[in-house]
């Protein structure tokens, strides 16, 4: 299995914009789809968006609009901007592994990130 490494959340305040990393071990793959998702407290996790080699694919959510997912092979890393940062934003955010197409179901992910904390708060 592929290891997925999160970073870059933390304590924000309302309005803020946050970049959020994620890393695959081994680097990328033209073949990967990396998909972010979020879960808060009590709540189901949520899809945000995925990227593959034939583009980005933003699903419904409370993000849509204000999020923004892009790639960078040199440094094999995958990205989510989320911009003005809501506390109800707050949650635990990952980045999850398939092959090939994205896809919106969690259980179309093989390997998933230990995920990082996004806290919104004033």
């Amino acid at each position: 299995q592929v290891q997925l490494v999160e970073s870059g959340g933390g304590l924000v305040k309302p309005g803020d914009s946050l970049r959020l990393s994620c890393a695959p071990s081994g680097g990328l793959k033209e073949t990967y789809a990396i998909g972010w998702f979020r879960q808060a407290p009590g709540k189901e996790r949520e899809a945000i968006g995925c990227i593959n080699r034939d583009g980005i694919m933003e699903w419904p959510s409370p993000l849509k609009g204000r999020v923004s997912i892009s790639r960078d092979n040199a440094k094999n890393m995958v990205y989510l901007q989320v911009f003005g940062l809501r506390p109800e934003d707050t949650a635990v955010y990952y980045c999850a592994l398939r092959g090939g197409v994205c896809a919106r179901t969690t259980p179309a992910y093989v390997d998933w990130g230990q995920g990082t904390q996004v806290t919104v708060s004033s």
